[in-house]
């Protein structure tokens, strides 16, 4: 059985920004170029409690909370601690998978110090986290990847939560399944349909019924709901594409897919900030009412310098489409890909911008 922990650094970029300026301590701080097409890349817990969130349109959030302080982001500092949390990580095992710039999985099964569980070698890491960055971090311990990450969100910020192997099904009878990564509000609501509400009322159904209502993700699902997750830490695993899309409650013509285009576009554009490799290609996706499904990209000299610049190239590439104004789509997403090694692409420096 495999020993995994999920690190996440709280509030990671605002929490920067507050250790390098005392003034920033305990006040409500939003990084985030001001502006109208900006989008907020971090809040701090301050902030938080106003509704302030990643990607957020900032102006909105200067709406939610009119005493944040905007701070611009310094990527290149932000990097610099999450290489520094890196090194601490691989002090006690290799097997070290980072999602982004403030979180990661470790499998330590096997640990370098030797400790006796995966709880002490997570307590051991805040620990260090905490004395050489001055930052915090939470953490969740688990058998497998997928409770580990929800365990790393439970007693943030600052927390560890442990979820031991004779304590998963009680763990996760009682939680709602948009807990599982890929609900969102449209397959949560399908599942709504259907009575499922927790993982327990998941669980309690049959596993062909959900096969032959959502494919092989029906599957994942309600293996997902047991505790079930065979998906191994892949240390150093490059960024290949990030992508956001949405599916509509109605089917849209073309015409009217603007505000999903730009509100995804924002989306993507702060995940990219997260990951140290740049991408090259852009990508829109769209599928009919018919289930067809057609791509549009393009590989620009430069990148965008920020997300209204990669949603205006996607609606270029929204011109781009072939059938006639009066189809209608059910789905609409945006992505980068053909990520590449920053110093192989010297040219994207707007995307590393301090």
């Amino acid at each position: 059985m495999r020993k995994i922990i999920h690190v996440d650094m709280d509030a990671f970029y605002a929490s920067v920004e507050q250790r390098d300026d005392p003034s920033l301590r305990g006040r409500p701080v939003v990084v985030a170029w001001r502006g109208s097409r900006s989008v907020v890349c971090a809040a701090s817990y301050e902030a938080r409690t106003f509704g302030v969130r990643s990607a957020m349109p900032a102006i909105r959030a200067e709406r939610l909370c009119p005493d944040a302080l905007f701070v611009p982001p310094d990527f290149t500092r932000y990097r610099a601690v999450s290489r520094q949390v890196r090194e601490i990580f691989l002090r006690h095992t290799d097997l070290v998978e980072p999602l982004s710039l403030d979180e990661a999985y470790l499998d330590v099964t096997e640990n370098h110090g030797g400790l006796p569980s995966a709880t002490a070698v997570a307590e051991r890491i805040r620990a260090q986290i905490r004395e050489e960055t001055r930052l915090t971090a939470s953490a969740g311990v688990a058998p497998n990847k997928f409770l580990a990450k929800i365990a790393s969100d439970w007693n943030k910020p600052d927390g560890l939560f442990v979820i031991k192997p004779e304590a998963v099904t009680d763990f996760l009878t009682p939680l709602p399944v948009g807990r599982i990564h890929g609900v969102g509000k449209v397959m949560d609501g399908k599942l709504a349909a259907l009575g499922i509400r927790t993982m327990g009322e998941l669980r309690a159904r049959d596993v062909r019924e959900l096969e032959s209502l959502f494919g092989r993700y029906g599957r994942r699902l309600h293996e997902l709901s047991r505790g079930i997750d065979e998906n191994a830490v892949t240390p150093d695993r490059p960024v290949q594409s990030i992508s956001a899309e949405d599916t509509f409650a109605e089917d849209l013509p073309l015409a009217d897919l603007e505000p999903t285009i730009r509100e995804l576009s924002a989306k993507v554009w702060t995940a990219t900030r997260k990951v140290e490799r740049v991408g090259r290609t852009i990508v829109l996706k769209l599928k009919t009412r018919e289930f067809r499904i057609l791509t549009r990209s393009t590989t620009p000299s430069t990148m965008p310098d920020g997300a209204d610049e990669l949603a205006t190239i996607a609606l270029a590439l929204r011109e781009r489409v072939p059938l006639p104004p009066t189809t209608r789509y059910r789905l609409v997403g945006i992505g980068i890909s053909n990520f590449v090694e920053a110093d192989e692409f010297g040219a994207q420096g707007g995307l590393f911008a301090d």
